[in-house]
């Protein structure tokens, strides 16, 4: 477990690890003595990280019967996606002001790294310089609670646990979203970005068959 903060959000952060990993499997029981005894700590610092983590929608906490890791099933996408869709879009609008054409070529440049990297196979290489190229526009507003909400909203979609592998299909359509957006905002219409980002690129609707190959498929193989 990391030594730095405090003990609750360094708990936390464990736990989150073990999400990730899928150690902490989505569906399962958490057995709060065998967490205790691996943490070495007390039950206090575990149950404030597990508030943490059912406000964020990972765990849920049952009354009289205990801790369930969640699972993400296909409403649960559905909501995310609409949620996310409306949030990056609004911080488009109200960070237009402080997106300056630099940033908007940075974001540019982060698409073209993501292509580059589908023709690698490097997964690792276009997740990262995806969160990058939205971070752009999230950086640029200046609602913070805008900008957790996402990152936790995403957490949940990417990291719950990882999945290795990509659908490429997915991720060449995605670039191709965003160079839409990028054009969008080069021609300084904020307002098409905004809903082309609300609309199109976070619509359930309209990623919902690559959603299924990604999320569901191996599932439905026994994979």
């Amino acid at each position: 477990m990391p030594r730095s903060g405090s003990l609750r959000q360094q708990v936390y952060e464990f736990l989150k690890a073990e999400l990730g990993a899928g150690r902490l499997a989505p569906g399962s029981w958490l057995d709060l003595g065998a967490l205790e005894t691996r943490l070495g700590t007390s039950r206090t610092p575990l149950r404030d990280a597990l508030l943490q983590l059912e406000w964020e929608g990972f765990v849920t906490i049952r009354p009289r019967r205990g801790i369930l890791v969640k699972p993400l099933g296909l409403d649960d996408i559905r909501h995310l996606y609409e949620i996310i869709g409306a949030l990056e879009s609004a911080a488009i609008l109200s960070g237009a002001p402080r997106l300056s054409s630099r940033a908007v070529a940075r974001m540019r440049a982060l698409n073209e790294a993501m292509k580059a990297a589908l023709v690698a196979d490097d997964f690792g290489r276009y997740y990262d310089r995806n969160l990058r190229f939205h971070d752009v526009y999230l950086d640029a507003t200046d609602n913070a609670s805008l900008q957790r909400t996402v990152r936790v909203l995403k957490a949940r979609l990417y990291d719950f646990p990882r999945r290795q592998g990509f659908v490429k299909e997915w991720e060449v359509a995605s670039t191709g979203e965003h160079d839409a957006i990028v054009d969008r905002l080069v021609q300084g219409n904020v307002q098409a970005a905004a809903e082309y980002v609300r609309d199109v690129h976070w619509s359930f609707r309209v990623q919902e068959p690559f959603i299924h190959r990604y999320y569901f498929a191996r599932e439905a193989a026994g994979g």
